[in-house]
């Protein structure tokens, strides 16, 4: 049934992996009608021996290893943005993708400089903070003003000037999961306009992250035209603790802020791509990846390192078993996705009369795994092939979600263009306790969960590239739905 795969060492834990499984096809090919076209047992069978092979054996956490230990953190504009994108290069190459290639993305360019506060009255205490990303620096010696508290940013839109006035913003909204990350990121990414529009002179926020460490949460910030800048910090969830414990004295609480953060004029970074040739529709191509770019506190292991070793070591794992996928299988580590998503914006724009090539597009960025769940975003004749894709991998502990899958932020943009996309969802109980921190480290990677997500995104890009049926890309049924 494999006799085109050329399996360089199988255990016999993999053999016994493969048995258990030749009847799969069998059970999952039942629910065939006529009119829908479906998987043969045959494909079947290979995707299912595909999960179970890459989930015991796969290259993921030795790629991993090797970016944050021969690059480490990669902040977009900075030296180590160059040094990364050369690394991408190189492993592409050395992991045997048929093609590699780079494609230009130029962003303005942020620094982050010295940073340090200190509360100096009622009870003078140094505390953890770091600058937010496109913050401006404080005066010359710092700046010294009374905290104001909010507990949402709905709550500082609305507060009378009059309260705002002269003072730093502390907007203490507390993330407590994973889900919670949308309405609480709103005060990092807002916060800031939305104080100095209020006349406030700077803002600080409690951390967007759920850990209780002593470590503060840096982030993109974002600026109004036309508005005033303040410079902008977050402090860690321990900090935010013990300055609501301060304020609930009732005393006026006052912060010194000191930062030299500012812009650095404008960069040009690379979106690096890896290809493996499809055998019979080589110019369509299943589209997956991560962010290459990292923040600077950490490694960028879990953001996003994982999700570029994910999905390369997937890709790699299909060529290195000799499988031959028909379409191509496309492999994209995005530029600067931290500070405005600019790689995936670049590629979108300069993909955006190519849509209907990609057969489908998911990205990973939300930690090392597991997969949870695959939704679907395809025109209802291919739901039929997403149902047999799900069937596969049910065993990885994957559920099936619906037909309106998001493929991550920087695909977001193709999805809008009406690219059919898939969403894995990755389980991200942890991924918000070390999410932009110095916390972000190799040593958090755990092998049988970055394992079990390589295996399914083995499975997502060769069974997509294999599908029977065109998922829909640029065709209404997705156009229409953007």
């Amino acid at each position: 049934m494999l006799k085109r795969v050329k399996v360089l060492t199988m255990t016999a834990a993999l053999l016994a992996a493969f048995g258990s499984n030749l009847l799969l096809g069998n059970a999952i090919a039942a629910d065939k009608t006529s009119e829908v076209s479906v998987f043969s047992d045959k494909d079947l069978n290979t995707a299912a021996w595909l999960r179970d092979a890459a989930r015991l054996d796969n290259a993921s956490y030795r790629i991993l290893e090797s970016l944050t230990t021969e690059v480490g953190p990669r902040m977009a504009g900075t030296p180590a943005d160059a040094r990364a994108v050369a690394w991408a290069e190189a492993k592409f190459k050395e992991l045997g993708f048929d093609k590699v290639w780079k494609e230009p993305v130029t962003f303005p360019s942020w620094q982050r400089g010295e940073e340090k506060a200190e509360i100096v009255a009622p009870f003078p205490q140094p505390l953890t903070i770091t600058a937010l990303g496109n913050s401006i620096a404080t005066p010359a010696g710092g700046l010294t003003a009374e905290l104001v508290q909010f507990a949402t940013f709905k709550d500082l839109q609305a507060a009378s000037p009059d309260a705002v006035k002269g003072k730093i913003v502390f907007i203490n909204h507390k993330m407590q999961t994973a889900a919670d990350y949308g309405s609480v990121q709103a005060g990092r990414t807002k916060g800031a306009s939305e104080a100095a529009r209020k006349g406030a002179v700077a803002i600080v926020i409690r951390s967007v992250g759920t850990d209780s460490h002593r470590f503060p949460h840096t982030g993109v910030m974002n600026y109004e035209d036309g508005v005033e800048k303040i410079p902008a910090a977050a402090m860690s969830n321990s900090d935010a603790d013990m300055v609501v414990r301060m304020i609930k004295r009732g005393k006026p609480v006052s912060l010194k802020l000191s930062l030299s953060s500012g812009a650095n004029g404008s960069y040009t970074s690379y979106n690096v791509i890896g290809e493996i040739t499809g055998s019979e529709l080589p110019n369509e191509y299943v589209l997956m990846g991560g962010h290459l770019d990292s923040w600077d506190l950490g490694t960028g292991t879990i953001d996003d390192g994982a999700g570029c070793a994910i999905t390369m070591a997937a890709a790699e794992f299909i060529k290195r078993q000799g499988l031959k996928p028909k379409r191509s299988i496309r492999v994209v580590l995005f530029a600067n996705e931290e500070q405005g998503l600019f790689g995936g914006k670049a590629y979108a724009a300069a993909n955006e009369k190519q849509i209907s090539k990609i057969q489908a597009a998911a990205e990973a960025d939300s930690g090392q795994g597991p997969v949870t769940q695959l939704s679907s975003f395809v025109r209802p004749e291919a739901f039929a092939v997403v149902k047999q894709m799900q069937a596969v991998m049910a065993p990885l502990g994957v559920v099936a979600g619906d037909n309106n899958a998001y493929p991550g932020p920087d695909m977001g943009s193709l999805r809008s263009l009406g690219a059919a996309s898939f969403g894995l969802t990755l389980k991200a109980d942890d991924y918000f306790d070390l999410h932009h921190t110095p916390d972000d480290t190799f040593d958090k990677i755990e092998p049988a969960r970055i394992n079990q997500a390589t295996a399914a995104f083995a499975v997502y890009a060769w069974m997509s590239a294999n599908s029977p049926v065109n998922f829909g890309s640029g065709q209404e049924p997705l156009k229409s739905r953007k």
